[in-house]
């Protein structure tokens, strides 16, 4: 994907959500919606899906230095992270490439913002990484 930074790891799902969660603590992001998405399709559309949580995660910083230079940035806000099992059970860490994002703006002002908050994005996945094996090369 070309609008998504990620990593694929082999562990149980719900210690990698956790692990996600406090690798986003550690870099000064809050998580501050869970939302997740197998349960809601089973209970809305009686759908089996995939385990499938969407984290809404914010850096209250960096949020306020990019809503300040651009307000309509609330737009985009909060950045998303998806964590997902595979079939073929290995769980992937996914967010939004913060570049692509904020290049929706079309404010040169927030190319800063954009690169502090990928930095900080790529050690959550490191840190993720860092937790468990690695998943299998298909």
């Amino acid at each position: 994907m070309d609008y998504t930074i990620q990593t694929s790891v082999s562990g149980d799902f719900d210690e990698v959500v956790d692990a996600t969660i406090a690798s986003l603590e550690d870099e000064g992001f809050g998580v501050l919606c869970d939302i997740d998405v197998q349960a809601t399709l089973e209970e809305k559309l009686g759908e089996e899906f995939q385990q499938y949580r969407i984290l809404g995660a914010c850096n209250p910083a960096l949020a306020h230095e990019g809503i300040t230079e651009e307000t309509e940035l609330g737009a985009l806000l909060p950045c998303n992270v998806i964590v997902y099992e595979t079939d073929d059970r290995e769980v992937v860490v996914s967010a939004v490439d913060p570049h692509k994002l904020l290049g929706i703006a079309d404010n040169e002002a927030l190319d800063g913002i954009a690169t502090e908050v990928q930095e900080r994005i790529e050690r959550t996945l490191s840190a993720v990484t860092d937790d468990f094996e690695p998943a299998s090369e298909a």
